[in-house]
């Protein structure tokens, strides 16, 4: 019996048991069993279905899906907007090279020779030579002066957006110790000649495109070597590192690091090392500009902590705006600086180099008024080590440098002027007023100083007429008797004239100093007098 009759069997039997249970009426007597009941089930019959594929539905259906809508944010730069084409208008021609020659009086020889290369995509080279020597020896002997020198600078933009470049350059500039009297004294040239040798060279890159955060970036490496005829030398090293972020196109974040290394050697060997750490934030608003910033300079492991800011506020537009700021650093008093200040520094004694340490703070108005252009300023400088010159009391032919804490006001104006087509009128005046802590006069730094300059173009461009007007009082010194006085004032007055012949060439005079002044910038030298200059010029 299989397993499924026996479940029927019993259930039979229950169903059964429970119909004689519920029936009262059954006889209470024996009950015979005539026979015993078998169940048997008939075998059932399976019924077979085979599965298959429901009939394709051909009917079209429009299906309807509801996404729910999201702004996804996407972080992208704005384009810049360039502006529209607009028709080429006709251009000058332009030339590649330049040259001038020229001659004068007393003794005088000036040569020039430039030349330039570019693709504006690409790259951009120049070569520079120049010569100019003049020789007074006829009033006074060895009056006598040659400034020679070459420069060659160049830029290339690479594919990658990166831009590098460079220069190398050379300069002699020989100057002479004339400051005796050559009527009870003379010396001959190379007792009294000075050669200022000096040779530079430097390297830089940075973005020549813009960058996609809107980032400039640049790293410039510069060094120097300055040498004399008297054993004398400095080597000079500086590595500069920058950037600036720009926000909005105009609110430039930026942060510089200069190392500037300097060592002088003679009969022994002086260093001065600076280093600067420079970070500012300027803002551009509607009308008004804020710079804020510090200038974190260190030397010798001592850190000084000068201001960086600026403040302008347009009044009237452009025609009136009022600004203010502080600033200040580290100036260094090194040879090279000194040297190209006063060439007649003595290398004998030794030099002493030092920082000016300043602070600088001032204020003033500007504006434009259509054909003319106006600034006046107003400040104070508080300068300690400030450099000053006096005759070395070895040597009364060459200065020496002395240091002391100066207290400046400075006040200064400056205007430039269109007032008709062709003419450009500069003028300026810088007024300072010294307050010294030890010395008694700011020995042969100047006071006042003005300067007017015209220059007028007219038969087409192809004549420049030019006047220039120079005044400057006369710097304190320190007699050989040792009392306080004031050199004679200058007043130089020079013109000057260039006509071009045709494209390629022209021609030009210049008459300096026609003042007649014999004002001594430096204590008994005396400057040149009236010079003339006439020569020739050519560009192609």
């Amino acid at each position: 019996m299989t397993s499924i009759q026996k479940i029927l069997l019993i259930g039979i039997l229950c169903l059964v048991a429970h119909s004689a249970w519920a029936q009262p009426n059954l006889p209470s007597e024996e009950v015979e069993v005539i026979k015993d009941f078998e169940a048997n089930l008939e075998e059932s019959e399976k019924l077979v279905v085979e599965p298959g594929l429901p009939p394709l539905d051909t009917a079209n259906k429009n299906l309807v899906y509801d996404i729910p809508s999201r702004t996804v944010k996407l972080e992208y730069l704005p384009p810049k907007i360039r502006p529209l084409a607009m028709r080429r208008q006709r251009t000058e021609k332009t030339y590649n090279g330049f040259a001038k020659l020229g001659v004068g009086i007393p003794n005088s020889i000036l040569g020039e020779l430039g030349y330039h290369i570019s693709d504006p995509e690409r790259y951009s080279f120049t070569g520079r030579l120049h010569h100019h020597s003049a020789n007074n020896d006829r009033r006074r002997e060895n009056q006598r002066f040659a400034n020679s020198g070459g420069r060659l600078q160049g830029e290339y933009y690479l594919d990658s957006g990166l831009a590098v470049g460079g220069y190398l350059g050379f300069r002699s500039n020989q100057v002479h110790f004339y400051g005796y009297d050559d009527e009870s004294v003379s010396f001959t040239r190379d007792a009294v000649r000075q050669n200022w040798n000096l040779f530079d060279v430097g390297v830089k890159a940075y973005n020549g495109e813009r960058t996609l955060g809107d980032i400039n970036y640049n790293a410039a490496f510069n060094l120097y070597r300055l040498t004399d005829n008297y054993a004398a030398g400095e080597t000079g090293v500086d590595l500069q590192l920058g950037g600036t972020k720009w926000f909005d196109d105009k609110h430039p974040l930026s942060l510089t690091i200069i190392t500037d290394f300097t060592t002088y050697d003679d009969t022994v060997k002086q260093r001065l090392n600076n280093f600067f750490f420079q970070p500012n934030f300027t803002f551009h608003g509607n009308g008004f500009k804020i710079k804020a910033g510090v200038n974190i300079a260190s030397h010798n492991d001592d850190f000084f902590f000068f201001p960086d800011a600026e403040v302008a506020v347009n009044i009237v537009g452009n025609r009136l705006a009022a600004f203010a700021g502080a600033g200040g650093g580290l100036q260094k008093n090194n040879l090279r600086n000194l040297s190209e200040y006063n060439p007649f520094i003595s290398t004998f004694a030794r030099l002493n180099l030092q920082n000016t340490n300043y602070f600088h703070y001032y204020g003033g108005l500007r504006g434009s008024l259509g054909i003319l252009d106006y600034q006046v300023e107003a400040g104070y400088k508080d300068a300690r080590n400030l450099a000053l010159f006096l005759n070395d009391p070895q040597d009364s032919l060459r200065f020496q440098t002395l240091y002391d804490t100066v207290r400046i006001f400075t006040f200064k104006g400056t205007i430039t002027a269109e007032p008709i087509e062709g003419l450009r009128v500069i003028a300026s005046v810088g007024q300072n007023i010294y307050n010294l802590e030890k010395e008694d006069k700011p020995w042969h730094l100047p006071a006042l100083v003005v300067n007017l300059g015209l220059r007028y173009r007219t038969f087409e461009d192809r004549l420049t007429l030019k006047a220039n007007a120079f005044i400057e009082n006369g710097v304190p010194y320190l007699t050989p008797e040792g009392v306080a006085d004031n050199l004679n004032a200058l007043f130089d007055l020079s013109v000057g004239a260039h006509f071009r012949f045709s494209q390629n060439f022209g021609a030009f005079l210049d008459l300096n100093i026609l003042a007649c002044n014999n004002r001594q910038r430096w204590f008994r030298y005396p400057v040149y007098g009236i010079n003339i200059l006439a020569g020739v010029t050519a560009r192609f």
